[in-house]
């Protein structure tokens, strides 16, 4: 396109630069900025244009222009703002979206940037910028309507006007009351009350009474009764509001025009196609409530200029003056725009208009404007998404075997089948209580009769838990960062162990290639950190390498470990860590890539070619949020404004609405809702805690129904993860897309009860509860440096897990004293195993070179254990495992104690050394003289007590159990199991 600097205004020059709202009022039919602490105010007899300035994830730079037309503003001043916002787009790069907003229709997107309403007031330029303020406060009557966002209109002051179906807001001069109709939605009302408070501080600088009154109270009500009394008394109110005349006429059908030297054409065809869009040519797309204008590519400015000043004139033409018109660039459809076509590619080809914006910068530059941000920059590959999840929590995972559950030793915890599902639930502290996670992750090759029992059986967990943990779906291959933060060190193995996978390959006569120990098995390694590490099996055959990973092969009783020349150091020594849990202890042949051996390719099956890039996964996207709602009756389906689609849940047909929320916030989390917030990779569905509880086990579906229509047409997976966040138990990597107050979600009642009770101040103010402490949240940190313990010399045995954050001592004792394999591995209730595996911050084992002596140890463990205490919040192991829990994993309690709670804990302590002293003086007897079966038994002994009589192995060997068991113990029988392991 050909630009000249002489058509770009000088007020519009260096806009757009960084994020924020920038305005401009057309005075002289040439705009004028208006100051920031005017945003906001908008004046009956103007226009205005808008310019919303938004930064994306990957740095770039997005603009809305949104150009508003005032009820009283001339034809002429709309047609000069329509061809200054064309003025602006260009001097952006030509990629902006404009919007036409008139007063009272604007679009909910606009209206978010002045949340919570925008009030225009009367007059325009014509008559001062500067208004006076009344002396007199006028008394003022609004109607209210929207649930996520408020269009408010000043209605005459008359009982009339009043209905049963609408909220109204009746500003008095004392007194600002809210009149509730009787078939006005818990939202809408929730939503007015912040319009009472803008009224409140805006006109009455923060100092009024504010007043509820609800459709059908009589002069009973002192509130209720002062409302009727401003309106001559109280009279019955008529059952259907009066007809609005500010409804937008619809036209039949959609229909394309296109636009040559300011005329229309219509453009005759069967269907809406997307090659009916000449490159060179403007056209207007008229949907009845909507219009919108495209531009090619290869178009001047004055042709977009004549498409706009068509388009004002379409409205005049057509009677539908109120309407809105969205202007789209070729290339930067919206999503709106291109739902209105019967087919749309979907994939552009048509490449960003860098190339045309660094032109323009360039000619801005040479005047002297600052065009820092208006070409895009890239954003830094190495910059990973944070997992916002504490990484100190306890784990257990169960297989499915079809309807059973069977517990995953410690050791297997993180050794996942391609052809399994899987549930896991980890417990974590959360800022004043311990937060939960329940998911299921279900493999690539997993059978449907798997998933399905994987699925309903986490959904029973979190039921049973009173729906307190989030709760994830999660297919493989498209696990989020949190997935792998929890399990820090992740293998996939292929195929499967599960008896409805192994009928599967039986019936259907599949190979079986579920990894064997023994057998060749190639893995790709990956991951940025020690608590990020992957291991993924993949077919053993070269063309399955990469010059950017790193893998290990083994077969035929030999292990190689191979590094593609575009690997780091860091990579590598992921590799070797990974390598210490797939073929620990075994000897490896290094291998380099271009010098491999013979014996390397023989394993792959030979040599052939392989990639050299690295596998590119889908990034995070800015997020959006949609509200759900449910109705039964006939609806309107308008995309990306109302979406309908059908849900089958239990064989009832439920529709669904789904709405998007602009420029959200946590106060849009409305408690009767529904929420579903789109990130791209992860999607996460909100249910507040008034929603009915029969469309809670609906909730998981309504996600799978979102991914499957993919509103925002961006190609969504159907397989993405989907989380499910209820009311109050709001993880933390949920909340970092909001400005989190976790004190809103503690409160009582409706969103419009909660709101008024602040707004009045009747609400008791909500108690700050001790925070237990701050959660350590796992970043990606990157490999330790080489002076720390590599990690081939922190191999552990397969008869136990590895686990991090024990004392050289204790890992001693521990090795005598945890005999995993030897425990029972039947599945227990839900939520209750001795099978958790602690997870710490840090995946360094201790240096085995360095272990203090056996009579260090010992004494170590006996000064801890005479200090140690269990705290109530952190759930047990092992008798052993307490103290190294606290050591590693939580530090000390902050909180003061009182002077009475210092006296009792001295006092148990003291209580705790006789019982000790009295044990260590009891004489000793073998155990078959101590059962009561006994030939020979033990006489003149205490039989309540007959365990303290033991000999110290026997009774260790009698009681190895868990933690949780051991606390359960009498005080004596914990002396006395202490005492065994001091000696062993």
């Amino acid at each position: 396109m050909t630009f000249s600097m002489r058509d770009l205004d000088q007020a519009l020059q260096g806009c757009g630069q960084k994020s924020g709202i920038e305005i401009w009022r057309i005075e002289g039919f040439k705009p004028v900025t208006v100051p920031k602490e005017s945003h906001g105010k908008f004046f009956t007899g103007d226009c205005y244009i808008v310019l919303k300035t938004t930064a994306s994830r990957n740095g770039s730079l997005h603009h809305d222009i949104h150009y508003w037309l005032g009820k009283d503003s001339s034809q002429d001043e709309a047609g000069a703002v329509a061809v200054k916002t064309v003025e602006l787009d260009s001097a952006l790069g030509g990629r902006a979206v404009q919007y036409r907003e008139v007063q009272g229709h604007e679009t909910e997107k606009f209206l978010s940037y002045f949340k919570p309403c925008i009030i225009p007031q009367e007059g325009g330029v014509a008559s001062g910028f500067n208004h006076v303020k009344p002396e007199e406060h006028q008394t003022r009557l609004y109607i209210c309507k929207g649930k996520h966002v408020v269009r408010v209109k000043e209605v005459p002051f008359a009982r009339s006007t009043l209905n049963h179906e609408d909220v109204f807001i009746l500003d008095t001069e004392s007194k600002i009351f809210q009149f509730n109709g009787s078939n006005s939605s818990i939202q809408e009302r929730a939503k007015a009350l912040e319009v009472v408070q803008y009224i409140k501080d805006t006109y009455h600088d923060g100092k009024c009474d504010i007043a509820a009154v609800e459709d059908g109270r009589m002069m009973a009500d002192a509130e209720a009764g002062e409302f009727w009394g401003l309106f001559g008394g109280f009279a019955p109110l008529p059952k259907k509001p009066a007809v609005s005349d500010d409804k937008t006429a619809e036209s039949d059908g959609i229909k394309l025009f296109s636009v040559e030297k300011g005329q229309t054409e219509p453009v005759e065809a069967e269907s809406l196609e997307k090659e009916l869009l000449k490159t060179d040519k403007c056209y207007i797309l008229d949907c009845g409530l909507e219009l919108f204008v495209w531009k090619g590519r290869n178009t001047s400015i004055d042709q977009r200029k004549s498409a706009s000043e068509a388009a004002e004139e379409f409205f005049r033409s057509s009677e539908r003056p109120k309407s809105n018109l969205v202007s789209v660039m070729e290339g930067f459809e919206t999503v709106m725009f291109r739902s209105k076509f019967d087919s749309w590619p979907a994939t552009s080809t048509v490449a960003e208009p860098q190339q045309g914006r660094g032109k323009v910068a360039a000619l801005l530059q040479r005047q002297g404007v600052n065009v820092q941000g208006l070409v895009k920059t890239s954003s830094s590959s190495k910059d990973e998404p944070k997992p916002y999840i504490d990484g100190t929590g306890n784990l257990q995972v169960w297989r499915i075997n079809r309807e059973e559950k069977i517990l995953l030793e410690a050791a297997e915890q993180s050794k996942f089948y391609s052809g399994d599902c899987y549930i896991f639930h980890y417990s974590y502290p959360g800022e004043d209580r311990e937060e939960h996670l329940v998911g299921t992750w279900l493999g690539k090759q997993s059978v449907e009769e798997d998933r399905a029992s994987a699925i309903s059986m986490a959904s029973k967990m979190v039921e049973s838990m009173k729906f307190m943990p989030a709760q994830a779906r999660i297919y493989e291959g498209k696990e989020p960062i949190q997935f792998f933060v929890i399990m820090q060190s992740f293998i996939t193995f292929k195929g499967g162990l599960s008896d409805a996978f192994k009928k599967y390959i039986a019936e259907n006569e599949v190979p079986d290639t579920t990894y064997d120990a023994e057998g060749v098995a190639l893995f790709r390694v990956q991951g940025s950190g020690p608590e990020n590490m992957q291991a993924i099996q993949i077919e053993a055959v070269s063309t399955g390498l990469n010059s950017s990973h790193c893998y290990i092969l083994h077969g035929n009783s030999t292990v190689f470990t191979w590094c593609g020349n575009l690997t780091s150091s860091d990579d590598q020594e992921l590799m070797e860590r990974m390598l210490d849990l797939i073929k620990p202890n075994e000897h490896t042949k290094a291998q380099k890539e271009g010098s491999e051996c013979e014996q390397f390719w023989e394993l792959l099956g030979g040599k052939t070619e392989y990639p050299s890039q690295k596998i590119k996964k889908d990034g995070e996207s800015d997020p959006h949020l949609f509200s759900c709602t449910f109705s039964n009756g006939k609806t309107i389906c308008q995309y990306r404004v109302v979406f309908i689609f059908i849900c089958h849940v239990f064989v009832m047909i439920i529709y669904l609405g789904v709405t998007e929320i602009f420029n959200f916030t946590q106060d849009d989390l409305m408690t009767e809702d529904i929420f579903i917030l789109d990130c791209h990779t992860e999607i996460f569905v909100w249910v507040g805690q008034q929603v009915d509880k029969k469309k809670k086990p609906q909730v998981l579906a309504i996600g799978e129904k979102f991914l499957k229509h993919d509103f925002l047409l961006e190609n969504l997976s159907s397989e993405t993860p989907i989380y499910i966040v209820t009311e109050g138990n709001e993880p933390p990597f949920f909340t970092r897309f909001f400005t989190w107050d976790s004190s809103k979600s503690a409160m009582h009642g409706n969103s419009f009860q909660r709101k008024l009770a602040v707004l009045t101040n009747k609400g008791k103010p909500l108690l700050d509860k001790p925070k237990r402490r701050v959660p350590v949240y796992s970043s990606r940190s990157s490999v330790p440096e080489k002076s720390q313990p590599r990690s081939r010399s922190m191999t552990f045995s397969p008869d136990r897990a590895r686990v991090r954050g024990r004392s050289p001592a204790f890992n001693a004792l521990a090795a005598n004293f945890e005999k995993i394999n030897t425990r029972n591995q039947s599945t227990p209730p839900p939520m209750v195993s001795p099978m958790v595996r602690k997870l710490y911050p840090k995946s360094l084992a201790p240096d085995l070179t360095k272990l203090a002596p056996k009579s260090a140890a010992i004494a170590a463990r006996t000064a801890l254990f005479e200090r140690s205490r269990p705290t109530p919040q952190e759930p047990p192991t092992s008798p052993g495992l307490s103290e190294a829990t606290n050591e590693a994993g939580a530090p000390n309690p902050t909180t003061e104690t009182t002077g009475e709670e210092s006296m009792s804990r001295i006092h148990e302590d003291s209580k705790e050394e006789e019982e000790a002293e009295q044990e260590s003086s009891l004489p000793t007897f073998p155990y078959e003289r101590l059962k009561t079966d006994s030939e020979d038994p033990v006489s003149d002994i205490d039989l309540t007590r007959r365990e303290a009589y033991m000999t110290s192995a026997e009774f260790k060997e009698k009681f190895e159990m868990t933690k949780n068991e051991f606390y359960k113990l009498p005080k004596w029988k914990q002396n006395k199991l202490k005492m065994a392991v001091h000696l062993f």
